[in-house]
């Protein structure tokens, strides 16, 4: 029996970030299980990935270009049956699709997607946005996606990388349906490892050994940090921050160890008036994927948004406080202060000094 490749192509904010930091953890007891999650220069797949579909990504394509050939001679080499996953795949288009199934072509290739309900991907989506640099507000970017969803030129980023069928038909264009596997996302309050059990079970890793669990987290913000983020981000775009410089001290200090850590967030969800769109594209993409004969491991009943029931008092997040933004922003300005004063700044102290240069003016 030939070797398995399994590719886990998206979608972005369905728990991808978790799964691959518990596979990265236990490279060892998988490989024991005849499995190779296949080592990189990164130690992830993001390279791979971006040279695959070949996408602008603020500069990094330069430097990915040439990983998915490496990636491929990696998993050659293995004896086991190899898994690779990076949920920027998802946006790959025919000819994308058509070079990673050649580069495979000795192996019994599987398709794996992950997929959340709609309802939580919009904001999600749009939350990532802002902390990749983004300055659109959530009207804006509800007003984009709506406009967008049912144009097929696919130039949207979101309806690219989370229009399940679009994604499932292109990547398990030219494979036997047992090979295509739609995994869902469970629902909230449920059993914290039942995705990674889904999962595990779709790719063959066997549940008798035990797993050192990710401590990997991303946590949604609230309509106040969402607001803080979004302001800095207009502001740092006029000085033109270098992306090292945004990412070291936006997205990893500010962002995961401030904002994130916030108490009583109250997180973005779809507005009651577009709840009812948000509906309706979802029961037409489940009526498509039960029709389609692919694998589904879980419950498709869990790609169905729940919303609140209570509408009347729904959080718009472009509405914050500006009281609570001012706090938000001393306490990141505070927590900044202190990491400085804790790397021992100085004059010559690198790209902690001209960030210091440049807030000074």
């Amino acid at each position: 029996m030939s070797r398995r490749v399994y590719l886990h192509v998206g979608t972005p904010k369905s728990g991808t970030s978790y799964l691959q930091d518990r596979l990265a953890l236990n490279r060892g007891p998988l490989e024991q299980q005849g499995i190779d999650y296949i080592h990189t220069r990164t130690g992830n797949h993001f390279e791979a990935a971006l040279d695959l579909i070949d996408e602008r990504w603020a500069g990094e394509e330069k430097a990915a270009r040439g990983q998915w050939d490496s990636l491929v001679l990696e998993a050659r080499k293995a004896r086991r049956d190899v898994l690779v996953s990076h949920e920027i795949l998802a946006a790959a288009g025919p000819q994308e699709v058509a070079r990673a199934m050649d580069s495979f072509a000795d192996r019994e290739v599987h398709v794996v997607l992950t997929a959340r309900d709609l309802g939580r991907q919009v904001p999600a989506e749009w939350q990532e946005r802002v902390k990749h640099r983004g300055r659109r507000n959530y009207a804006q970017f509800l007003k984009a996606l709506q406009k967008n969803h049912t144009r097929t030129d696919w130039q949207m980023w979101f309806w690219r990388v989370q229009h399940l069928p679009r994604i499932l038909a292109t990547w398990g264009a030219d494979l036997p349906l047992e090979r295509v596997h739609l995994v869902t996302v469970p629902p909230q309050g449920a059993p914290s490892d039942l995705l990674w059990e889904r999962f595990a079970g779709v790719v063959g890793i066997r549940s008798e050994t035990s797993f050192a669990q990710s401590e990997s987290t991303n946590a949604s913000l609230g309509a106040t940090e969402v607001t803080l983020l979004r302001r800095l981000n207009i502001e740092l775009a006029e000085r033109q921050l270098p992306r090292e410089t945004y990412v070291s001290w936006v997205r990893e200090t500010i962002v995961k160890e401030v904002l994130a850590r916030r108490p009583g967030k109250e997180p973005a969800s779809v507005p009651p008036d577009r709840r009812d769109w948000v509906d309706e594209i979802t029961a037409s993409w489940l009526e498509e994927i039960r029709s389609s004969g692919i694998d589904v491991v879980g419950d498709l009943d869990d790609l169905v948004p729940v919303w609140p029931e209570d509408d009347q008092h729904w959080a718009d997040p472009d509405d914050a406080d500006p009281a609570m933004v001012a706090e938000a922003a001393i306490q990141a300005l505070a927590h900044v202060l202190d990491e400085l004063d804790e790397l021992g700044y100085s004059s010559d102290a690198g790209p902690v000094s001209r960030l210091t240069r440049r807030w000074r003016g």
